[in-house]
């Protein structure tokens, strides 16, 4: 009886510690898959933020690409309107200067380039639109009343303060003369020298250039008041290679077609037109009227 007792405890300590193997086995079997599991879900985790976040990079670098995009179209339109805006203020500045070019040339006499002497002709009733008088120191006769046009006067200043820096002794005969006065003098010389010699060096009233207020007659103290030997001066020479810059040139050079040769006689055409002139080595009434028109608008620059 003692035997069966103790084996039946045995069978029992088997039972229980083979339970307690099982029932371990199944904590650890259940642990394991819920590890397993766990695993599982942190990896499909894993899985699907790395690719949000590689789906996120992809986003910001398209929305970076995209706004660069926009930056670079940004500049280029930047650019184009740069462009645009200066080529209007450069249109616009075209137009002014051409509304301004138009008004003053509008304001400019147009006869004040015109070839006179046997070419056009200037009514009895024309008058320079301003006229200035010549200071005494510079005339030949300093009890004299000439004029010559306001707008050239300072050209003719400096002419006669540069020829005084160089020594040169020039004095004016003559310059403006109305209709009247020229129709006058042209009467004299016909009577003094006959009407054939008269019309070689003076013109008839009306195609004087001295009705423009823009010619002169020079002289010097020794030669006074008949021109004679002015050709072998030291003024003439000093003129021929100096008044073209201040805007004088000889009228009726040596070879020209309309009066003979005149050295005393000297008109202002612009500093632009008289330059290029003397560059040329051309004579003024040699150019065509159309050529000379262009330099109205620079003629008191």
């Amino acid at each position: 009886m003692t035997l069966n007792l103790d084996k039946f405890k045995k069978e029992g300590d088997v039972k229980i510690a083979v339970t307690a193997i099982l029932l371990i086995a199944i904590i650890i079997g259940y642990g394991e898959y819920r590890r397993s599991e766990l695993v599982t879900r942190i990896d499909g985790n894993d899985r699907k933020t790395a690719s949000t976040t590689v789906e996120f990079e992809s986003r910001i670098k398209s929305l970076e690409a995209g706004v660069a995009g926009v930056k670079n179209d940004n500049k280029n339109l930047s650019a184009v309107l740069d462009i645009k805006t200066s080529t209007y203020e450069a249109q616009i500045g075209n137009i002014a200067g051409t509304v301004g070019s138009l008004d003053k040339l509008s304001k400019t006499d147009p006869q004040l380039l015109r070839k006179y002497s046997k070419v056009y002709f200037l009514n009895e009733h024309y008058t320079p639109s301003a006229l200035s008088p010549i200071d005494p120191p510079y005339l030949f006769n300093k009890e004299a009343k000439i004029q010559f046009h306001a707008n050239a006067y300072p050209y003719l200043l400096k002419l006669f303060q540069a020829a005084q820096n160089d020594k040169v002794n020039i004095q004016i005969i003559s310059a403006y003369r109305s209709f009247n006065t020229q129709s006058t003098l042209k009467k004299n010389y016909k009577f003094i020298y006959g009407a054939g010699t008269a019309n070689q060096f003076s013109a008839d009233q009306g195609y004087s250039e001295h009705q423009l207020g823009t010619a002169l007659d020079f002289t010097t103290p020794e030669i006074s008041s008949s021109f004679e030997g002015f050709e072998n001066s030291t003024a003439y020479a000093w003129l021929i290679n100096n008044a073209h810059k201040y805007g004088f040139i000889i009228s009726y050079a040596k070879s020209n077609t309309y009066y003979e040769f005149e050295p005393w006689h000297w008109r202002f055409v612009g500093v632009d037109l008289a330059q290029r002139i003397q560059r040329d080595g051309t004579h003024f009434y040699n150019l065509d009227q159309r050529e000379i028109d262009k330099y109205l608008l620079l003629i008191f620059n």
